[in-house]
């Protein structure tokens, strides 16, 4: 007698068994009989260069590679990329500044919320500080007023376009680098040329 015949004395139970067993079989013979269709095809293995053809694979790799165009920076101002690499803010230093001040950023994250109003300074300077290195980058414009590795460095305001007050003598503002004269403008350098040419000068 068929197993179909007597499906009727089986419980539903045993009927969903049935079912799932003969749905793994069939599943299992499908599986079989593919992998029997497709054969595993062996690798060839390379044959090992010689001398010759390796110095030779290793001319064609550095020929290729002088010929590459160089990458392009898109996201970097022209005027920063085209800045010498011994520059003070050149893209390489200024680039390798950012990396480190975001790797500090990282060491001293728990000072955000310290309750310690020194702590938090620091976190906050480096933020800014990061924020005006990636503009930099971007735009070219020099926002902070520190620069290098650690902020170490400190800029000076530079003078081009003087301003002139009601008697025609020009404005200056202490620690402001003027190129008319060459120097930075300080209370020192104020008072020794009022003394040099008081009538004359025109510097106050």
């Amino acid at each position: 007698m068929k197993d179909s015949e007597m499906d009727h004395l089986l419980t539903p139970a045993q009927k969903r068994a049935n079912k799932r067993d003969a749905k793994k079989r069939a599943m299992l013979e499908d599986i079989g009989s593919t992998l029997n269709l497709k054969p595993v095809k062996e690798k060839r293995k390379r044959k090992p260069m010689s001398e010759e053809q390796r110095i030779a694979a290793v001319e064609r790799l550095a020929k290729a590679r002088a010929n590459r165009p160089p990458p392009k920076n898109s996201s970097v101002h022209p005027d920063v990329l085209a800045l010498p690499d011994d520059h003070p803010v050149s893209y390489v230093k200024v680039k390798e500044w950012l990396k480190f001040a975001k790797e500090n950023r990282k060491a001293i994250k728990h000072q955000a919320i310290s309750k310690d109003s020194k702590e938090r300074s620091e976190f906050q300077e480096n933020e800014a500080y990061i924020k005006n290195l990636a503009i930099y980058i971007k735009d070219g414009v020099w926002l902070d007023y520190r620069y290098g590795k650690n902020g170490e460095g400190r800029t000076t305001q530079v003078c081009y376009t003087l301003a002139y007050d009601a008697n025609g003598n020009p404005k200056r503002d202490i620690g402001t680098y003027y190129p008319d004269i060459g120097m930075m403008w300080t209370e020192e350098v104020r008072d020794e040329m009022n003394n040099e040419s008081k009538s004359t000068s025109g510097y106050y």
